[in-house]
This record gives structure tokens, C-alpha cells and sequence, in this order.
């Protein structure tokens, strides 16, 4: 009688510890993430990456280069001639703020199931920069607002630009770090293609190397053409995330998986 007891005793506990190893291999194989991808989430996050692009592309990357030159008295003069050209940039850096604070509610919400922590160090980073970008905007605006007061020197407007230029290099720190974080989510996850996390985390070191070197005045031509290699590789492989984010992302359903 004993005998028979411990053999269903056995025969019990085998059952169990064979359901136990049988969930544990589904739920390796089936990442928590997939079961939570919301296609329209990627939807938006795909059209606010495409959109902080051109934004940013144009108040970042054109505006200065036709207003702030080399000494006070041509960054000045370019000022009074492209009046309108930065009341533009000033909306399209606007407009970069709050996309910004919207893909990132977006991103830690998908990655969230993925890597809690990471995706809370890739949230607090990219507030960072945000904090950073905002800071930068008012700097960018006070050139205009001297230029209208009859008492506004030429040399404290180029000291403005001058401290624009090198709050770029502060929040590239924390964009930086974001872009790890994003980058370790998505090769963690079984959702988007592995090779643009490996570009995003290998070209985050662009941002970092290049703000690094500026905020330390360090001016190396292998280093600067380094952070400028990375950064051509993180630029490419974000806009392909916001392309793949907004074309096939929100196609995906939260069953379905990509591989690299």
C-alpha cells in the first residue's frame, strides 16, 4: 500500500516538474515582447522619428550655418538679415521638444516588457537631453530679443550662439545614452531587426565621443573623424528604425516575430 502511495507521489511530482520545464521553454521561446507590440504605437513612433528628422534636420543642421559665423559683428548682420529664418528654426525646434517628449512615452511603452531598467535608463536620458534642448532654445532665442533692445551688444549675442552651440554637445551626452539603452532593447527583443540595434548602439558612440571631445576642448582629427563615422552610421540606421517603425512595425501583429 505504501509503496503504491509513493509511487503516485513520484509519478505526481514527474507531471509536475515536466509542466514546469514545458513552460519554461515556451516562455523562452515566445519573448514577453511579441505578446505586447502594438502596431499602432509603432505606427506613430515610425511617423515621429521621420518627422523629428526633417524638423531637426532643418532648425539643427541648416538655420546656424546661415546665421551664427565666426566673429559678433557677421553673426549680428546675418540676424538682421534672416529675421524670419529663426523665428522658422524656433518653431521647427519647438516642434522637435514635443515629439520628442511624445516618442518617448511611445518607445518606453513598447520596450517596457523587453528590459524594464533599460528602458527606464533610455526614458530618463532622452528627458535629459530634452531638458537640454529646451535650456538651448531659450539660449537660441535671446540673440533675437537683444537685437530688439537698443542696448544689445554684438558680443553677448555671439556669446549666446557660442552657448547654443555647445549645449548641442550637452545633450548629445544623453542622447547618447538613450541610444545604448534603445539599442540593447531591440537586440533583446525578438521584434525589430537586430542589425538596426547594432546600429544604433555602435553609433551612439558618436554622440558621446563627440560630446565628450568638445566639452573637453579636444581637438584630435583621428577622433574627430571617428565620432564622425558613428554618427553617420546612427543616423542612418535611426531614420531606418522610424521608416521600419512606420511601414512594417505596425504591420506586425503581437504574435509575430522578426529576425535578424
Amino acid at each position: 500500500m505504501h509503496i503504491k502511495i509513493r509511487k503516485l507521489v513520484n509519478s505526481h511530482r514527474s507531471a509536475q516538474i515536466l509542466d514546469l520545464r514545458q513552460h519554461r521553454k515556451e516562455t523562452q521561446m515566445t519573448p514577453i515582447s511579441h505578446n505586447n507590440w502594438d502596431p499602432q504605437a509603432a505606427r506613430m513612433a515610425g511617423a515621429l522619428y521621420l518627422s523629428i528628422a526633417v524638423c531637426g534636420g532643418f532648425s539643427i543642421g541648416y538655420v546656424p550655418t546661415q546665421i551664427v559665423a565666426s566673429d559678433a559683428a557677421s553673426s549680428s548682420a546675418n540676424l538682421m538679415a534672416n529675421i524670419g529664418l529663426l523665428k522658422l528654426g524656433v518653431l521647427a525646434d519647438s516642434a522637435v521638444i514635443l515629439f520628442k517628449l511624445a516618442i518617448t512615452a511611445i518607445l518606453f511603452q513598447m520596450f517596457r516588457y523587453v528590459g524594464p531598467t533599460m528602458s527606464m535608463i533610455a526614458l530618463i536620458s532622452r528627458a535629459g537631453m530634452i531638458t537640454v534642448m529646451g535650456i538651448n532654445l531659450l539660449l537660441w532665442v535671446m540673440p533675437y530679443l537683444l537685437l530688439r533692445s537698443d542696448a544689445g551688444p554684438t558680443l553677448l549675442i555671439q556669446f549666446c550662439f557660442e552657448a547654443h552651440a555647445m549645449g548641442v554637445f550637452v545633450w548629445q551626452l544623453f542622447f547618447g545614452v538613450h541610444l545604448l539603452a534603445l539599442g540593447w532593447l531591440i537586440l533583446k527583443s525578438n521584434v525589430v531587426p537586430h542589425l538596426l540595434g547594432r546600429g544604433l548602439f555602435v553609433g551612439a558612440f558618436g554622440y558621446l565621443i563627440q560630446g565628450v571631445a568638445a566639452l573637453a576642448f579636444i581637438d584630435i582629427a583621428l577622433i574627430n573623424y571617428a565620432a564622425i563615422g558613428l554618427l553617420v552610421i546612427v543616423t542612418i540606421s535611426e531614420v531606418s528604425f522610424g521608416l521600419w517603425l512606420l511601414i512594417w512595425g505596425s504591420r506586425l501583429s503581437p504574435t509575430q516575430t522578426v529576425t535578424a
